[in-house]
Formats: C-alpha cells, sequence, structure tokens
C-alpha cells in the first residue's frame, strides 16, 4: 500500500509541476505581449506628441517622411487599383444583383458600406502595407544600427527617434489612409462600372452614389479612420522597434522582421474588432 500511494504521490507531483510549468509559461507570454504593447503605445504616443510640434521637423526628418509616403502610398496605386477593381467586381456586383433578386434594394447602400468600406477596405490596405512595406522598414532600421549610422547621429547630437521612427511611423499611417479612400471610390466605381457593362445594375451613376452617400454615417466615417490609421500606427511602431531592437550581427535581421510582422498582423485584427465592437455596439 505504501509503495502504490508513493507512485501516486509522485505522479501527482510530475502533474503539478507540469502544470505549473504551463502556467508559468502562459505568464511569461502574456506579461512578453503585455510589454511589447507598452513599448509600440509609448512610441506611438511620443510619435504623435512630436509629430504635431513644428520645431521637431528638421529638414532631414521632412525629407524623410516624403520618402515614406511616396515608397507605401504612392508606388502601390496600380496595385491597389487592381485590387480594388477585383473587389468591386466581385463583391459590388453580387450584393447588387442579389439584392434586387430579393427585392431589398434599399439594403444595397448599407451592404455596400459595411461589407466595402467599413471592413475589407481598411483590412486588406493594411495587410498590403505591413507585407510590402513593414519588412522593408524593419530590414533598413536594423542595417542602419549595426552598421553604426545611428550612434554617429547620436554622437553628433540629432535625434535618431525624430529622423528615423517619426517620419517613418507617420508615413506609414498617412498612406494608408490615402490608400483605403483610394481603395473604396475604385472598388465602388469598377463594381458600378462593371454591373453596367453586364446589365445587371443601375444605370443611374448619381443614383449610386446617392445611395452610398445616404448609406454613410458618421461612426462609418470614424470607423474608417480608426481602421486605416491605428492598425498602421501600430505596425510603424513595431517594424521600428524590431528593427532597432537588432544587435550586432546581421543575421539577426531575418528573425526580427518576421516578428515584427507577425505582431503587426495580430495586432491589425485585434485592433479592426476592438473598433467595430466599441463603434457599433
Amino acid at each position: 500500500m505504501n509503495h502504490v500511494a508513493g507512485k501516486i504521490t509522485s505522479r501527482a507531483g510530475a502533474w503539478s509541476r507540469r502544470a505549473f510549468q504551463a502556467l508559468a509559461g502562459v505568464g511569461g507570454f502574456a506579461r512578453a505581449q503585455w510589454d511589447e504593447l507598452r513599448h509600440a503605445a509609448a512610441v506611438i504616443g511620443t510619435v504623435l506628441c512630436s509629430g504635431v510640434q513644428p520645431k521637431h521637423w528638421s529638414r532631414v526628418g521632412r525629407t524623410a517622411f516624403a520618402r515614406q509616403v511616396l515608397g507605401i502610398g504612392v508606388e502601390p496605386v496600380g496595385f491597389v487599383c487592381a485590387m480594388a477593381a477585383f473587389v468591386g467586381i466581385s463583391v459590388v456586383v453580387q450584393l447588387t444583383f442579389w439584392v434586387g433578386e430579393a427585392g431589398q434594394s434599399q439594403l444595397l447602400g448599407p451592404l455596400l458600406v459595411a461589407v466595402v468600406a467599413r471592413e475589407l477596405g481598411p483590412l486588406l490596405i493594411n495587410l498590403v502595407v505591413i507585407v510590402r512595406s513593414g519588412s522593408a522598414m524593419t530590414t533598413q532600421l536594423g542595417v542602419l544600427k549595426i552598421d553604426g549610422q545611428v550612434r554617429a547621429l547620436e554622437a553628433q547630437g540629432g535625434d535618431p527617434f525624430l529622423q528615423f521612427v517619426m517620419p517613418r511611423v507617420l508615413g506609414m499611417a498617412v498612406s494608408t489612409f490615402c490608400l483605403t479612400i483610394v481603395f473604396i471610390l475604385v472598388a465602388f466605381a469598377s463594381g458600378f462600372l462593371f454591373a453596367v457593362w453586364t446589365g445587371q445594375g443601375s444605370h443611374g451613376l448619381f443614383l449610386f452614389a446617392d445611395t452610398l452617400s445616404r448609406a454613410v454615417q458618421p461612426k462609418d466615417v470614424l470607423n474608417i479612420l480608426a481602421k486605416s490609421i491605428l492598425p498602421a500606427l501600430f505596425a510603424g511602431a513595431s517594424c521600428c522597434i524590431g528593427g532597432f531592437g537588432v544587435g550586432a550581427s546581421v543575421t539577426q535581421i531575418p528573425h526580427a522582421t518576421q516578428h515584427a510582422l507577425t505582431r503587426s498582423v495580430a495586432g491589425l485584427f485585434v485592433i479592426s474588432a476592438v473598433v467595430s465592437l466599441l463603434t457599433y455596439l
């Protein structure tokens, strides 16, 4: 009996240790995520506070901001328009057809605004910006740190945050918002034109535009602003943190880039869900 009791006690102790280790691992992961979130929030707050003060915008900072807007917001316009045209043809036409078949034409405007403007537009554009520009931003900042350019700038009395971080984060946010607006407009226009061409939609452009404008509410505008700008700010801050977090070896850059992109995509979905809950519930 003592032998059996000893085995039971030993197994119970082993399971207890495993459970404790699992809980400790979950706690450590949650604490690490919380620390990263606080770090990103601090970067975003500092960027916004510094960005509204003209004295913090040096010639180098303005040039870096212009390059970010050009690279993130202007160069991919063709790809964004093509993607928006595909979404317009596949989503707008389908909604127009099925709403007409169901005899619920009054629901067309709200459905289009909800599906294309509020959800697909900000989500797809943020994904494009994160994948296309986030990796490049993290890699570039990692190389700058390894090459010693960040330390050299500090030795000369410059502020790496104002010249490297602030222009990139704000440039990503502004570019994402502009691309989102372009995406929404092109999606609606291409969907309407394709519907007219196939004979499934109305030939009244002004009627279609009036239907959409009547469906847009102030909270929809707030939703689009928040879902396009907030994830972009978080992604920009995460990529800058990842880039400057690289050590002295170039081999650390791929891991830092992957971690920054994963964190940015996760933040995108979490922020989008939270904004939707706060706006419409």
